[in-house]
């Protein structure tokens, strides 16, 4: 028995191998460095000489924890978590509603609901880059076709991508179109896992669509809620490709520099790898303890029964 549960130890070992390789490769080994590259004043231009000399490249780049220091007594820290916040608490409700909205609308037996299907998830297998190029045309004050709707219904529009004020709702507007069709066919899928048995029960008692929503729907949709919240507050704390392509350099007055585009900005514009490496451990610690919240939260209101 024994020699049987080795062997199948030593098979799952051999299998697991080429994916664990990769993944100390890719993964562990990036984040080690990153984490030494933030005790250094390294400007990435010169040769990383770590991995040869690790004494020799801290006696020459090594500043202990005074990027740490210095990032928290910066004014742009704050402000960068406060637009990168701003977007979390503008953006997850929004595309909450808009992809529950999609997995109802998925749900419902009609002809051609396949080509909706297909139609929902296009914007999610677009290029960012790509998708935020129309959505910078769509916003323009001058062309737009959101000013041209808004026009159309007695509302002037404003400037948008070139507002302080504007800038960052325009960004969560292009993000929800993004990513509505993904987190709508998880919620699709959690709709049809519901037992049929649970609405047949409800409609007995005599409660009425809305109550079966409220006391069917949404306790049994939980899980599946919770799972979007996580994956889609983790993915917004870490927005980039939008903002740089739909307002370059952070905004008109910063109002759209967030975490990782002033990691980017720090490395590869201003080349002070240690400082956007340090940054970056920033930003690891504000999603561990984000989502280590939502861990002890989801014991609250997370059901998998009615």
């Amino acid at each position: 028995m024994r020699n049987a549960k080795i062997r199948n130890a030593v098979m799952a070992f051999t299998f697991l191998l080429p994916s664990l390789l990769g993944f100390a490769v890719f993964s562990i080994l990036p984040m080690l460095v990153s984490a030494t590259v933030s005790l250094s004043d390294w400007d990435g231009l010169h040769e990383l000489t770590l991995f040869d000399d690790a004494a020799g490249f801290f006696r020459e780049y090594g500043v202990g924890l005074s990027h740490y220091a210095a990032i928290f007594r910066s004014a742009e820290l704050w402000q960068t978590l406060g637009n990168t916040l701003e977007f979390v608490v503008t953006y997850v409700p929004l595309m909450l509603i808009a992809a529950l909205g999609v997995g109802l609308i998925l749900t419902q037996k009609r002809r051609g609901s396949g080509v909706l299907r297909a139609l929902y998830y296009i914007p999610v297998i677009t290029s960012w880059v790509a998708g935020a190029l129309v959505w910078r045309w769509a916003l323009s004050p001058e062309y737009g076709i959101v000013n041209a709707i808004l026009d159309i219904v007695g509302i002037r529009g404003t400037m948008w991508l070139q507002s302080e004020d504007w800038a960052m709702p325009g960004i969560v507007l292009a993000s929800v179109w993004k990513d509505m069709g993904y987190f709508g066919l998880m919620f699709f899928a959690g709709l049809r896992s519901i037992d049929q048995g649970y609405y047949e029960a409800a409609q007995i008692d005599g409660a009425g669509r809305v109550r079966q929503f409220i006391n069917v729907t949404l306790p049994m949709l939980s899980p599946t809620m919770f799972f979007v919240i996580i994956i889609s507050i983790i993915n917004s704390l870490q927005i980039f490709p939008q903002v740089m392509v739909m307002t370059p350099g952070g905004g008109p007055g910063g109002s759209t520099m967030v975490m990782v585009e002033r990691i980017y900005t720090r490395a590869f514009s201003y080349y002070q790898m240690g400082y956007a490496s340090a940054l970056s451990w920033v930003l690891f610690a504000v999603i561990f303890i984000m989502t280590f919240v939502q861990m002890k939260l989801q014991e609250g209101w997370v059901t998998y029964s009615v």
